[in-house]
């Protein structure tokens, strides 16, 4: 019997797999998990040379091989509501920190796809400018 993957774990191994495709796409990242008056940015990343900011939701899914999932799409659980708590804490972020002013900030969500039957990645999904601020 295939043991129950939990969501916390799914969404660790998202996160992780997501880190590393930002890095590997020449994305800094500032910080991960960082907590903002009671909102959360999964992660913070810098494209230096555009003096982009970039502040990424990472959503998480497993699913089957043929890519379906009951809940719909990762990105689709990004809702108004946690788009406004990202944008207060990116504001924070931005006036605790101002090396970064001069930055153009963008808020993007990684979609990540993990195999149900051993969380390996079957697709990453990067979405630019995914809040349309």
């Amino acid at each position: 019997m295939m043991k129950k993957i939990k969501t916390v774990e799914i969404g660790r191994f998202g996160e992780d797999a997501a880190i590393r495709f930002l890095k590997k796409n020449r994305y800094k990242i500032v910080a991960r998990n960082l907590h903002i008056s009671h909102n959360e940015i999964d992660a913070i990343a810098t494209l230096k040379k555009q003096k982009i900011i970039v502040f990424v939701e990472i959503k998480a899914r497993s699913v089957e091989k043929d890519m379906y999932s009951p809940f719909g799409t990762p990105a689709s659980a990004v809702t108004k509501e946690k788009q406004q708590r990202t944008l207060n804490a990116a504001r924070g972020f931005l006036k605790d920190n101002t090396k970064f002013y001069d930055f153009q900030p963008r808020f993007d969500v990684v979609e990540v796809y993990l195999s149900k039957e051993d969380m390996q990645v079957i697709k990453i999904n990067h979405i630019e400018n995914a809040f349309g601020v």
